[in-house]
């Protein structure tokens, strides 16, 4: 079951309200995983556009530093002013998200200075994203553990992307 919540208007992009969406309500971060311990809550941000196994490996590895895994997913909005275009809608990517049993609560990210908003309001213990964007939020570690996963080798969506023009131009 799906738990929607509304969120507030974000006046700095102009972008319509967008939900967020609990993947598996039943939990809470209150709710105490091991007796007696905390639930460790972790953080990552993207926007998981033509969902490879790299993506579920950035998941799979962030999920292992914790109880509880919170994903930003970009929006359309955010993407535009980023100069990206997505092939799939905000919509089809929180639903493909939410199918990843990794994943507990996905919400949107609608610009770049929400993080340490995201980490209060989460009670986030962790922020992970991969170690391309190395040094790029130590900003945070004040609030946080912050944590850069290497890349999963050999795959990227910009390498898919590449790819797939390679393979249409040579028809």
């Amino acid at each position: 079951m799906v738990q929607l919540r509304h969120i507030a208007h974000n006046k700095m992009t102009g972008s319509r309200p967008v939900a967020e969406y609990m993947v598996n309500p039943g939990r809470t971060h209150a709710q105490n995983p091991r007796k007696g311990e905390r639930m460790q809550r972790v953080i990552t941000y993207g926007t998981y556009d033509l969902l490879h196994y790299g993506h579920i490996e950035l998941l799979r590895r962030a999920r292992s530093l914790g109880d509880y895994l919170v994903v930003a997913l970009s929006t359309d909005e955010f993407n535009a002013g980023k100069g990206k275009r997505c092939y799939y809608s905000w919509e089809e990517r929180r639903r493909m998200l939410e199918a990843i049993r990794f994943v507990d609560l996905v919400i949107p990210e609608t610009a770049w200075e929400q993080k340490t908003h995201d980490v209060t309001r989460y009670n986030i213990d962790t922020f992970v994203i991969g170690d391309d964007w190395e040094g790029k939020f130590d900003f945070l570690k004040g609030q946080c553990e912050v944590v850069y996963l290497p890349r999963t080798p050999d795959i990227s969506t910009t390498q898919i992307k590449g790819d797939l023009v390679g393979a249409n131009k040579s028809r």
